[in-house]
């Protein structure tokens, strides 16, 4: 696949919004990870992060813990070579207690379209299994006729 490289067009930052969201829910972290420049920096809460090998070890053990994860990104802004997006999504941890996380992160990328810095401030809340939002298949990406991130309340 050939990678979506600055300068951003809306359809191009819009694109790669997609395709960060198709990677996150393959939760494979070798996958996920090559989106990212060898020396990616990474704010995650409170967690800093640098180089593809951190950002796996993070990742592997995110999704160990982040059971039936899935997860949908919304375009927020864009310029030359950044992104801003919004996202939210729904995981279980082992013991079957559910949680949405709300979240913004920011993007800029280095010319061969790979993410050399990422900033992300997320909160999470405990929902009961009733309150999912998020029921597509775990096999796949989030189908094209989801409306992605529904109203906040």
């Amino acid at each position: 696949m050939t990678a979506i490289k600055p300068p951003f067009s809306l359809d191009a930052a819009t694109a790669k919004v997609r395709a960060a969201e198709d990677a996150w829910n393959s939760r494979d972290p070798q996958r996920v990870s090559l989106a990212y420049s060898e020396n990616s920096e990474w704010r995650n809460r409170d967690q800093f992060l640098r180089g593809r090998n951190q950002i796996r070890a993070f990742l592997t053990g995110k999704w160990e813990r982040e059971l039936d994860y899935r997860l949908t990104k919304s375009l927020w802004s864009f310029t030359d070579n950044r992104i801003a997006v919004r996202f939210q999504y729904e995981y279980h941890n082992a013991s079957g207690q559910w949680f949405r996380a709300y979240g913004n992160e920011l993007w800029e990328f280095d010319e061969e379209g790979l993410m050399r810095r990422r900033e992300a401030s997320i909160n999470e809340v405990p929902i009961d299994a009733s309150e999912r939002k998020f029921h597509w298949p775990l096999s796949g990406p989030r189908p094209a006729d989801d409306a992605g991130i529904p109203a906040i309340r």
